[in-house]
């Protein structure tokens, strides 16, 4: 299998390079839900009525194996933040039985256990591995690629992996893709940030927009679909430092691999 530096890049979204084609056509992307999905939260089994402060959708579907699995006590969560303290989705997971691992590097200890499902690690997710002969790189020991983790772990598979990352959604995502990490995983729900290229993408507004947008596009390829988008209206609502195209700077999105069935 060839490895691959780079995601394949959309053709523009107009004749010449426009950012305000290219923030239409992503907009209008990520606002449209591929599939429809009738159970997204945890309230549809039987003795839940939590509500979580953001709507972190999951697709409870009988054609898809997530309802299945965490009926079998089978299913596993990977939570990615930075010191939020909403872990209430994380604990409503744990208490229907799926195993919980909550990656936060602001956490006191390496590794803590709260309850029989629930885990916190003190470990950052990043898109590279540190590189040990560089001096730099050892201040951020704690800081690995999901794929680095999953094989440390021993966890072949991900029923669902949540993300708030602040940013580093962009190059996370891309690295998942490049390395094939996001077959592994059955549903991803990720805030995304849209005031900002975010770490490490490069380029004026239009390229980063074609960039965000491909990505996307190749979830789609991967038979991911989108479905559900939460527009967060609390949050400034700015896009690329603009007060522009009604957009918020942040919104929820869910997709469910399709061909874990």
């Amino acid at each position: 299998q060839t490895v691959r530096w780079h995601i394949e890049l959309q053709p523009w979204a107009s004749p010449t390079p426009s950012l305000n084609y290219e923030a239409s056509r992503f907009l209008k992307y990520i606002s449209t839900s591929q599939i429809s999905c009738e159970h997204m939260n945890l309230n549809s089994l039987k003795g839940y009525s939590e509500t979580t402060k953001k709507p972190w959708s999951i697709c409870l579907d009988e054609r898809f194996s997530l309802i299945h699995r965490i009926r079998s006590k089978q299913c596993r969560l990977y939570s990615l933040g930075l010191g939020s303290d909403d872990n209430q989705f994380e604990i409503s997971m744990a208490n229907s039985g799926c195993e919980v691992h909550r990656f936060d590097p602001s956490i006191k200890s390496a590794h803590i256990q709260e309850g029989r499902h629930l885990w916190y690690h003190r470990l950052s997710i990043d898109w590279r591995d540190p590189n040990p002969a560089i001096a730099a790189h050892k201040l951020h020991s704690n800081t690995k690629k999901l794929g680095t983790i999953l094989n440390e772990f021993g966890h072949q598979k991900i029923d669902v992996l949540k993300a708030d990352v602040e940013s580093a959604e962009w190059k996370i995502l891309e690295n998942l893709i490049l390395e094939d990490v996001v077959e592994q995983i059955g549903q991803l729900v990720f805030e995304v940030h849209i005031h900002w290229p975010g770490f490490e993408v490069s380029g004026n507004d239009s390229t980063v927009v074609r960039y965000w947008y491909s990505l996307l596009r190749e979830l789609e390829l991967k038979d991911f679909r989108l479905f559900h988008t939460y527009k967060d209206l609390s949050k400034p609502q700015m896009f690329l430092k603009k007060e522009a195209f009604n957009a918020s700077s942040c919104y929820t999105l869910s997709w469910v691999n399709t061909r874990w069935k």
